[in-house]
């Protein structure tokens, strides 16, 4: 919860242990401290959206962000993210296929 308080993200406790029960949460770890995590949604079917990702902010620009959502993409097929013009670059260079909705993206990898 810390590592996603930390990027000032609204997600309640609570969706955080069921998305733990539901196993789509991943984590990146650095001696025993996590220093960053993924949480998804599994979609109808096939596939998982991810819901939230976030990684600590000295640990940011450092792979961590990317190599959650590789371990995502990995176990999971597609994988979706909806996010703000702000982060699009982090997506595209994931090889995410972005198409823009409002205000937002929706991403599509895999």
């Amino acid at each position: 919860m810390r590592v996603l308080d930390g990027a000032n993200l609204a997600v309640d406790a609570s969706v955080v242990e069921d998305r733990i029960d539901a196993g789509t949460v991943l984590v990146a770890d650095d001696a025993n401290r996590i220093v960053g995590a993924l949480l998804g949604v599994p979609r109808d079917g096939t596939g998982m959206h991810v819901e939230a990702i976030a990684v600590r902010r000295r640990r940011r620009g450092q792979g961590i962000g990317s190599r959650l959502v590789g371990a995502a993409v990995a176990r999971w097929r597609p994988v979706t993210a909806d996010f703000d013009p702000g982060v699009k670059p982090f997506y595209d260079a994931l090889g995410f296929d972005c198409e823009r909705r409002g205000e937002r993206y929706r991403g599509t990898l895999g």
